[in-house]
Parts: C-alpha cells; structure tokens; sequence
C-alpha cells in the first residue's frame, strides 16, 4: 500500500472558490491598478494546466454570484455562467509569472454619496412609482459594486391616499448593476431626511 498517494479521483479534484492566489493579487494590484481592498473582496477558482507548471485561474465577485443564484463549485462551474467571469488566464506561482485577459468590465468606482445628496435625489422624485437607487455595502441582499445590493426609493403611486406614506423604501439585489425589481419592501415614510439618515448607513465603500 502506498501510503500519501492520492487517488486518481482525488488528483482530478477541482477545489472551490477561495481568496484570489497571493501572485495573481499582486499583478491585479500592480498591472490592473485595482484597489488592494477590492482584490481582497474578489474570489477565484483555479485548476492544473495541461502542462502541469502552471494554473488556470479565473476571477469573479461571489456577491455577483449569490444575486444571480449561482452556485459556483469548482473552476468548471463558470462554463455555464461566462458573464461572471471578470478575468481569465493562467499564473506560475513558482516563475511569479501571470497572464490575464479581462472578460468583463466593472466601474469599481461607483460614487459614494453624502447625506445630503441623497436626500436631494429622493427629493427630485416627481412621478408617481418614479424610483431611485443607491448601492450599499450591508444588508442581506447581493450584487452590485458595493457587494450588497441596493436600496431603492420609490415615490408611492398611491400617496396620498388614507394612511400612505410618500415614500416607499425597498433593498434588493442587483445583477448587471441594476436593482432586481423593487425588491423587498423595508418601510415607509413622509420624511426624505430620515430616509436618506438610512440610507447613507448602509452606503459606504466596501469592506472587507
């Protein structure tokens, strides 16, 4: 019996998403000039080569992933699921050699806003059902450049009516940068103010 010799099942294993590898952050950071914090937030699968010296990595954002219902196992899961792919090429951790092609563009950079600007975007609502969104980093929905969907103000079509409120605030997930729907419905209030007090809690850069 040769005792430590893996099976020839065991040595075909895909392993699962994990933290982007330490060489290939380094080229994002470095090359890609990504946020190192951002890097961090990002996962990646990877396998053997052919060749076997070198790894085929792909990277992609997982909270992108949870929105959209997938449920991504190994390297060969994002076959069926191509668009959430945001790079896609191979590393030698040993020659500290990488080779990336970016598959999809994300604007990381999306603008966080301050209090009073969201208020004053809640405010300009004139059409009845007219809605506005912010993307936020917390919560327990997904997607979107701030990891965890978006909260969604809508100017309530039925207001006013008896016991309606102006405003109805929902969080949803977002895929494509853009809210799903409405989502879940949170509250409702006559007051943009403490509207936008929420809000900007739950709107800020994302973290780690």
């Amino acid at each position: 019996m040769f005792w430590g010799k893996k099976s020839a099942e065991e040595e075909g294993k895909l392993s699962g998403p994990k933290e982007i590898p330490g060489t290939v952050q380094n080229y994002l950071i470095a090359e890609r000039k990504m946020d190192p914090d951002l890097v961090k937030l990002l996962k990646a699968v990877v396998r053997k080569s052919a060749t076997g010296a070198t790894f085929n990595v792909r990277v992609f954002d997982n909270s992108e992933a949870i929105a959209k219902k997938v449920q991504l196992k190994d390297y060969t899961s994002l076959d069926e699921c191509p668009d959430l792919i945001i790079y896609e090429g191979w590393f030698d951790e040993g020659a500290k050699q990488v080779n990336l092609e970016e598959k999809k563009k994300v604007n990381w950079d999306t603008p966080i806003f301050t209090q009073a600007e969201i208020q004053q975007k809640i405010e300009a609502l004139r059409e009845p059902s007219s809605t506005v969104f912010f993307y936020v980093a917390r919560g327990v929905k997904s997607g979107g450049p701030l990891g965890m969907g978006a909260a969604v103000v809508e100017l309530n079509p039925n207001h006013p009516g008896k016991k309606q409120k102006k405003y109805i605030v929902y969080t949803a997930n977002v895929t494509d940068m853009q809210p799903v729907g409405k989502g879940d419905k949170m509250f409702e209030s006559d007051k943009p103010k403490d509207i936008a007090r929420w809000v900007k809690e739950i709107h800020h850069k994302r973290r780690y």
